[in-house]
């Protein structure tokens, strides 16, 4: 398992574990990648629709103002303030913040000197960059924007918000760590809740689209596109990380009809950033475990599942013309998968009407239910308004 690069590299070219490329973490990376593949599908999308005319491009006067200025230096000299003070301290303090990345960039620690530095250097360039635009902007001009170009804005808004409520439903999933140290749990960059993160990010990005424009209903069948791939890509930073996110211990035989290889019936998360299971006879390294015996890999079978699901919809997305449907085809398939791999995954199990489920069994069961609703709903609306 590679918890950052320097793992990786030491595999590939055999450099030291530990050296300055470890602030390089593998979940972090592959989260990163995990949005730039939604976006990419998203764009993809966003054009296809407008070729076929479904969205439009929106047409609005920019108006002269020079009074709006004073708001956008502000935020970027709050901006330049926050990445000099953090710099700085990174640069005089490489060790501590080698060790606990998160931890240090939301800390208090910093440098003033080199907020300022940098905070004024970026409201210097802020300042000659808006008297620029000024100069150069006629009064009540129009600007047209294509849907494809609020990709960035709808990626930046669904990360954010996502993270958000991941983090949210994370807390509520684990009360007890949270009440004995509320600080840390809120501020800590592990125990991402998925479904947390699904349901706040899509209210947000509901209402942000609903604003610029574009149909939420035609956003929501994109948007499980876009969803599923980077769920996939997602998955792979868990498995690669060893983020704790594995499957229940599998020390039972393969089976003759699992013709995949042993590591995807049994693996042992060596060097997993979870730093879970027995050491590692012989390592020298800061992770140093792996799990013994074996568990199931349940981030390679999610990852597996939604690629399946991705080209499942990918392939019907053109032939299914009910706005909306492919969304809702896309939280059945979404739920089955997770209600599935829950069952062979280490999470808290909760009683409740006589079930002994995880908690993202029961948001499956949930989402399932509101998968067919939806579809049904969507069916017959169709069907009603072609008898008209």
């Amino acid at each position: 398992m590679y918890p950052d690069l320097s793992y990786l590299f030491h595999d590939l070219f055999g450099t030291p574990y530990d050296n300055w490329i470890s602030i390089f973490k593998t979940f972090g990376l592959l989260l990163a990648l995990a949005f730039l593949a939604s976006a990419y599908v998203l764009k993809l999308e966003l054009i296809r629709k407008e070729k076929e005319g479904i969205l439009k491009p929106i047409i609005y006067k920019e108006k002269k103002n020079n009074n709006s200025n004073l708001i956008p230096l502000i935020i970027n000299f709050a901006i330049g303030f926050i990445i000099g003070f953090k710099l700085f301290f990174i640069i005089y303090n490489f060790e501590i913040f080698k060790e606990n990345p998160a931890g240090s960039l939301f800390s208090k620690s910093g440098n003033l000197t080199g907020g300022i530095i940098f905070g004024l250097l970026y409201l210097a360039y802020t300042f000659w960059d808006l008297k620029k635009q000024n100069s150069s902007q006629k009064q009540n001009q129009e600007k047209i924007i294509h849907p494809y170009q609020r990709t960035g804005d709808i990626t930046i808004i669904a990360a954010l918000s996502g993270l958000v409520g991941a983090r949210l439903f994370s807390i509520l999933e684990n009360l007890d760590s949270f009440w004995e140290n509320p600080l840390e749990q809120l501020l800590s960059g592990s125990g991402l809740t998925i479904y947390g993160g699904l349901i706040v990010a899509f209210i947000v990005v509901y209402f942000y689209v609903k604003k610029k424009g574009i149909p939420p209903i035609q956003m929501m069948d994109m948007a499980a596109l876009a969803i599923i791939i980077g769920y996939a890509v997602g998955r792979l930073g868990c498995q690669f990380s060893g983020d704790g996110d594995w499957g229940i211990v599998n020390n039972l035989p393969k089976p003759s009809w699992f013709i995949l290889p042993d590591w995807l019936w049994s693996f042992n998360y060596p060097h997993n950033v979870a730093q879970q299971g027995v050491l590692i006879e012989g390592c020298q390294a800061h992770y140093c475990r792996q799990l013994v015996p074996g568990v199931f890999p349940t981030p390679l079978y999610e990852t597996i599942a939604s690629l399946l699901i991705f080209i499942f919809l990918w392939l019907w997305r053109k032939k299914i013309k009910i706005a909306g449907m492919l969304f809702f085809l896309y939280l059945i398939l979404q739920g089955i998968e997770r209600f599935l791999i829950e069952t062979i995954r280490v999470n808290p199990r909760y009683n409740y009407f006589g079930f002994n489920w995880s908690q993202a069994q029961y948001i499956s069961i949930g989402i399932i239910i509101a998968g067919i609703l939806g579809t049904v709903y969507l069916y017959y609306k169709h069907k009603n308004s072609l008898d008209k």
